[in-house]
């Protein structure tokens, strides 16, 4: 399953957020030194996905917009679509509809950050033909949609389970092939109302058609949900870039080191950016 198509769900009406969210977006909020919305753009960009659409509210369209363009900067193509009201994670999926049309898709949510090695990422997205999810080991896995494992197994995904099911909660990068559009028309909202994610990937795997894939101790996850974890994440991404004197989630980097444009390209594109510490760091590189 070779996946060309990309979505970033950049919806939810970000209640936790507020006051800010009243204004705009909260994946336009700064984590440390960049917007939110880098961080899963360079996930998918990272996963050799170069076809992406971002849905959000109509309101913060045009400012995404503004921010990423169409993406020919970048050597990528983003297309933009409407989630009227956050009605799921799986709505995403007939929301982009015709963009998926007959190509495997990949879906991450816009306020999930990941870091770490990628080869778990680029080897699921040319995968074995199977829907793909992970699996990351948490401490508090009642607050998640959770792997029930027979052995090695995958048997179900719970939804905040009551009752201890395992470690292994299930992050915001999911991976299907087109059908995923019908599934996701099959379903009936639940007792709150949305699609479920964990809806989809339980009719996958009663086909024996999904994979879950268990990220390391050597990969870090970060759910931007609330304020205190924006915090963390800042944090997290501080103390990281000022250790290595790299940058995490830099698009423009990332666009050429994938070589998605090329060197005078990038010196172009960052050439034209105010005179700012981000600047600096591109052109230094």
């Amino acid at each position: 399953m070779t996946v060309t198509k990309g979505i970033i769900l950049a919806g939810g009406s970000g209640t936790r957020m507020f006051p800010v969210t009243n204004v705009y977006s909260k994946q336009l909020i700064m984590v440390y030194d960049k917007p939110l919305i880098y961080y899963p753009l360079s996930t998918l960009m990272l996963s050799g996905i170069k076809d992406i659409m971002i849905i959000s509210n109509g309101e913060s369209i045009p400012s995404y917009s503004k921010l990423l363009s169409d993406g020919s900067h970048l050597g990528i193509n983003i297309e933009y679509g409407v989630q009227k009201e956050p009605r799921g994670i799986a709505e995403a999926f007939i929301i982009a509809d015709e963009f998926i049309g007959e190509d495997n898709v990949a879906l991450i949510l816009g306020d999930n950050i990941f870091y770490g090695e990628y080869n778990k990422f680029r080897n699921a997205v040319n995968g074995n033909g199977n829907a793909t999810i992970f699996g990351y080991y948490v401490s508090d896995p009642e607050r998640y949609g959770v792997i029930e494992f027979d052995g090695e197994k995958p048997v179900s995904i719970i939804e905040k389970p009551k009752e201890h099911v395992s470690h292994y909660a299930v992050p915001g990068f999911y991976i299907y092939d087109s059908s995923v559009v019908d599934i996701a028309r099959s379903l009936k909202p639940s007792d709150r109302g949305e699609l479920e994610i964990t809806d989809v990937n339980n009719i996958y795997l009663g086909k024996d058609k999904l994979d879950v894939v268990k990220l390391g101790r050597g990969f870090a996850w970060l759910d931007t949900g609330t304020p205190a974890s924006m915090m963390d994440a800042s944090n997290f991404i501080e103390t990281i870039e000022k250790r290595q004197s790299l940058k995490i989630g830099c698009i423009e980097e990332i666009a050429m080191r994938m070589d998605y444009i090329g060197r005078d390209e990038f010196i172009k594109l960052t050439s034209s950016y105010p005179d700012c510490a981000y600047r600096d760091y591109l052109l230094s590189i």
